[in-house]
């Protein structure tokens, strides 16, 4: 099998664009998690405690999101420079690592959104009973 440098350079821009997702993502719930602790600081709650918890649940796996969305990324690069070279073995191998970095990436992003739908249900689940 033959890899050509643009093959990974395909990968480039998308995971460019996951990053930002999931950064976006992390923003988001990080000012949420602020304005719990205000909240929980001026009447301590439990249930707040709770949410507070899953919030950083979802912070955890968003960073090892970003993680192995980098992790792709860099061997996304580093195929590019290997095949540069003409190493074409070692290319093959470091865009496999790449693709796998990016499946654990994306299989991290579901599981940190299926997380949020529980969540979502759990607050909702008075007004839809």
């Amino acid at each position: 099998m033959t890899l050509h440098i643009e093959t990974p350079a395909l990968l480039f821009s998308a995971t460019s664009l996951i990053l930002l997702a999931y950064t976006n993502r992390f923003l988001t719930i990080a000012t949420i998690v602020r304005g719990l602790k205000k909240k929980y600081d001026e009447k301590e709650n439990k249930s707040i405690l709770i949410e507070i918890a899953n919030l950083n649940l979802r912070l955890t796996l968003i960073r090892y999101m970003q993680l192995f969305g980098v992790a792709s990324l860099f061997l996304s690069v580093f195929t590019m420079l290997v095949l540069f070279f003409d190493f074409q073995i070692v290319g093959l191998y470091f865009f496999g690592f790449s693709l796998f970095s990016l499946l654990v990436s994306l299989a991290l992003s579901f599981w940190e959104i299926s997380i949020s739908v529980k969540a979502l249900q759990v607050h909702l689940s008075d007004l839809i009973s």
